[in-house]
This record gives structure tokens, sequence and C-alpha cells, in this order.
């Protein structure tokens, strides 16, 4: 099987990914680490925010098993890029019209010829395995391109009323979704949707 582009996102019920207010020193939002409850307590490493279900033990475990990491250059700095990385050293890969100046992390590679390209780029890296997609700005510009495969979507239930949306602003084109799977995790339901390219 061919790599796909996956975006993997936890949203409120009303369709927000970060509560008001984020920021650099503020990357979630006021109280937008709600819609991370459903992961692990965390601590040292990525591995320490497992769920301890097994429906969010599956989704967290298909993330992990991404082979490249695609992300909008606003979360890429929120998050220092991971400092290169982001799990197990998979090289992360950023859509920007313009590099910046200065040395990136190791691992990270500014891409400036468009979307196509970069996700192209990530998934000759990733091999066989998936990409795993992060950014609301960068997940509308691949569904433009049509270069997203699956919306993993991680619904929380609590409505945030404002913050930052998944899908804000004039948004991606009329885009068919076919639901693929359903998990119930105690926090969140857990929806994969595969995208329906024309």
């Amino acid at each position: 099987m061919s790599s796909r582009l996956v975006l993997y996102m936890s949203m409120s019920l009303d369709g927000f990914i970060a509560g008001p207010g984020d920021a650099m020193d503020n990357p979630f939002g006021t109280g937008g680490h709600r819609l991370h409850d459903w992961l692990g307590g965390g601590g040292a490493g990525v591995s320490s925010y497992r769920p301890s279900d097994k429906a969010g033990q599956t989704v967290f475990d298909e993330m992990l098993a991404t082979g490249a990491v695609v992300t909008g250059r606003r979360t890429g700095e929120f998050t220092n890029y991971w400092a290169g990385d982001h799990h197990h050293g998979v090289p992360i890969f950023v859509p920007t019209h313009q590099a910046p100046t200065g040395t990136a992390p190791g691992g990270v590679h500014f891409v400036t010829d468009g979307i196509a390209s970069c996700v192209k780029q990530a998934k000759a890296a990733a091999g066989d395995r998936d990409v795993m997609l992060h950014g609301a700005y960068t997940a509308q510009q691949a569904l433009r391109a049509h270069v997203l495969d699956v919306l993993e979507i991680q619904l929380v239930p609590v409505l945030f009323g404002q913050g930052r949306r998944l899908f804000d602003g004039p948004g991606p084109p009329h885009t068919e979704l076919q639901l693929a799977r359903t998990l119930q995790s105690p926090g969140a339901l857990l929806l994969r949707y595969e995208v329906a390219h024309s």
C-alpha cells in the first residue's frame, strides 16, 4: 500500500482545535489542553502520552508508525519543530513561501515550491509508511491541492464557543468524505475519514 497523508487533529464538538488566545507562549489557547485529555498524562517523551484504553492506543500507535511529518510553519514554530525529533527521528517537512534564515533543527526540511511538492517529498522519505500532517491552514492547503488522503479526528465532547477552528475563513472547496472507522475512547470519539478525491 502506498503512503498516505493523514491529518491527526483533536477537535471540540463545535469545530475548535485550540482555545482563544493561542500564541507562542500558549500554543493550545485558553482551555485548549482539554482537547488532549484523551491522551495519557504525558511526561518525559512522546511515548508517555499513550492512552490507557485500546481505542486510544490504536490511534496513537498509528500516529507513531508514520514515517514522516508535514507541519505548518506556525505549528512548527510553536513547538520549535520538536527540536527536529517529533517521533523516532522521522524527517519533518514544512511548506513555506520562504525558508527562515538561520539553522533549522536537524531533520527539518523547508519546502518552498508548494504543498504538493512538500507532500511528495515527505511520502518519498516515509517509504511505505503514512505521513502525519499537523496544522489547520496546512490541512486546508492539502485539501485544495488534493493531496490529503485521510482525516483522523479525535472529537472531544466539549463546546469551546471561540478559539481557532479547523476549517476557518474561506476553507477548502466542497469535499466528500467517507467514514472509514469509528472508535470510542473514554475521552473522545475517534473518527477516521477517507477523502474522496474526484
